[in-house]
C-alpha cells in the first residue's frame, strides 16, 4: 500500500456496508454501549460532512459527523473515525479528520466535538471541554471529551446534556 494509492471521497450510501465492517473491526460489539453511539442513535449522520478513504475499490477508513445540540449550542460530533488495521499509522485518519473539519467550517458549523484521545486529536486542533460543562447520556471519561471551535464562543454555548440534533427535547430549545 502506498499513500499515493489512497483516494479520499465524500461518503455515499454505497459505502455503508464496508464502513460497518471497519467500525466492527475497530470498536467491536461494545461500541453500541458507548455514550457517543447513544447520541448517534437519535438520527442520521451528516453525509455531506462525512468521508471515506479508498484503496482501489475498497473502503479502508471513514469518518462521520453528526449534528448535535447541548443547551443553547450546536455543533457536530466527529466519529466514529476508523481505519482498517492494514492501513493504520500512515496518516489516513488525520487526513480524514482534516477534511471533516474543513467541510464543517465551510458549512458554517460552529464547533466540532468528539470523545477521543487528546494526544491524537490535540495536534489537530481539539482541546478538552471543561468538566461539568456538558453531559453524555451514558458513562464517559470526560477527560476525553474534546472540542474544536470554529466560531468564537461556540463551545461555551454547549452546556448540559448532548443530544442528536433530531432528538433534542423541545423544552431544551426554549
Amino acid at each position: 500500500m502506498s499513500l499515493a494509492d489512497i483516494v479520499y471521497l465524500p461518503e455515499t450510501p454505497a459505502h455503508d456496508p464496508e464502513i460497518d465492517v471497519i467500525n466492527e473491526e475497530a470498536f467491536g460489539p461494545g461500541r453500541f454501549a458507548r455514550a457517543a453511539y447513544k447520541i448517534r442513535e437519535g438520527g442520521p449522520h451528516e453525509r455531506a460532512l462525512s468521508f471515506v478513504a479508498m484503496d482501489g475499490n475498497a473502503v479502508v477508513a471513514s469518518v462521520r459527523m453528526t449534528h448535535i445540540f447541548a443547551g443553547k449550542g450546536s455543533a457536530v460530533m466527529l466519529g466514529p473515525l476508523a481505519v482498517r488495521p492494514t492501513h493504520k499509522n500512515v496518516g489516513i485518519g488525520r487526513r480524514l479528520v482534516a477534511m471533516a473539519l474543513e467541510a464543517a467550517a465551510k458549512a458554517h458549523v460552529p464547533a466540532v466535538i468528539l470523545v477521543g484521545d487528546e494526544p491524537y486529536y490535540g495536534p489537530l486542533g481539539f482541546t478538552r471541554i471543561p468538566r461539568g460543562q456538558i453531559a453524555m447520556p451514558r458513562p464517559v471519561d470526560y477527560d476525553r471529551v474534546l472540542a474544536h471551535e470554529i466560531k468564537r464562543g461556540a463551545v461555551a454555548k454547549l452546556t448540559g446534556m448532548v443530544h442528536h440534533a433530531d432528538a433534542v427535547p423541545t423544552d431544551e430549545l426554549a
